[in-house]
């Protein structure tokens, strides 16, 4: 059956967030606009630095910090930042992301934190789609 396109690209951040480094939480996000796919990332170390699954621990986790908590002792750049640092300016300007979350291969609910929400604001991202986990809907957001 062929899926619906928020569907479509919502299955697409599932596998992009595969590729994260995180040992916690696996997030992926697809920057969509006009119906074209402008940008994806998924949250990990910056480029050329070891990360988690390098390093095999997290440094959050082994100091026993709450999820959600003290991000600046977390070596990974989130999903939707990684996405936005890899788009194209003026592609992300009303365009739509897609971000969805894994943990031990469930899936999880996303929430943006404030810091994220603050740079999709800035990057004039004009929604956020995100997947609810207990039923699979797909949850559109609109950032203040």
């Amino acid at each position: 059956m062929r899926p619906e396109k928020q569907n479509y690209y919502m299955n697409i951040a599932a596998e992009v967030a595969k590729r994260s480094t995180c040992l916690r939480r696996q997030y992926g996000a697809v920057m969509v606009k006009d119906d074209v796919i402008v940008s994806t990332g998924y949250n990990g170390a910056c480029r050329g630095e070891k990360n988690c699954t390098d390093v095999g621990f997290c440094e959050r986790q082994r100091l026993g910090i709450p999820a959600g908590e003290r991000y600046e002792l977390c070596k990974a750049v989130h999903a939707e930042q990684n996405a936005i640092i890899n788009g194209n300016r003026s592609d992300m300007i009303g365009a739509d992301l897609y971000v969805f979350g894994w943990q031990e291969d469930h899936p999880i609910d996303t929430e943006c934190c404030l810091m994220c929400q603050r740079t999709i604001r800035n990057a004039r991202i004009g929604r956020v789609l995100k997947n609810h986990p207990s039923d699979g809907t797909i949850v559109v957001e609109t950032l203040p």
